[in-house]
């Protein structure tokens, strides 16, 4: 959708019919694709990792050094959360949209809570996983 919307307003500069809030077509479309992935590549496990060093360390240790990874990411996951969730109660009331199209900021910044605290809890579950092996 983000890339065809931006095929789209470039071709219509090019022929002189400018699709007006594309940017904002574009910034909604990546907020949604990026949320969702986020939640399916955790779900898949498949999430960037450097195994230098797991490769290198015996299978407790290798277990230990996982189950610290999911607490991390827990930790993050959870403080991209609570500042959302705080930027969201502060912005709440403020009914907030796009310029040109009046897309409303509430529904994204609920979807981009959603994922952040579903992640969140998606490692949180690979952190007790680990540490029970």
């Amino acid at each position: 959708l983000a890339t065809g919307t931006e095929l789209a307003a470039v071709l219509g500069r090019y022929i002189g019919v400018p699709l007006l809030g594309s940017i904002e077509l574009v910034q909604a479309a990546v907020l949604v694709s990026a949320s969702t992935s986020i939640v399916l590549a955790t779900i898949a496990g498949r999430h960037a990792m450097v195994h230098l060093l797991l490769e290198r360390v015996g299978p407790r240790t290798r277990a230990w050094l996982q189950c610290l990874n999911c607490s991390g990411a827990v930790l993050f996951f959870g403080a991209l959360a609570a500042g959302s969730i705080w930027i969201a109660i502060e912005l709440w009331s403020g009914h907030e949209e796009t310029e040109l199209l009046r897309i409303g900021y509430r529904p994204l910044r609920v979807l981009a809570i959603g994922a952040v605290l579903i992640t969140a809890l998606l490692f949180l579950r690979l952190a007790f996983r680990e540490r029970r092996r």
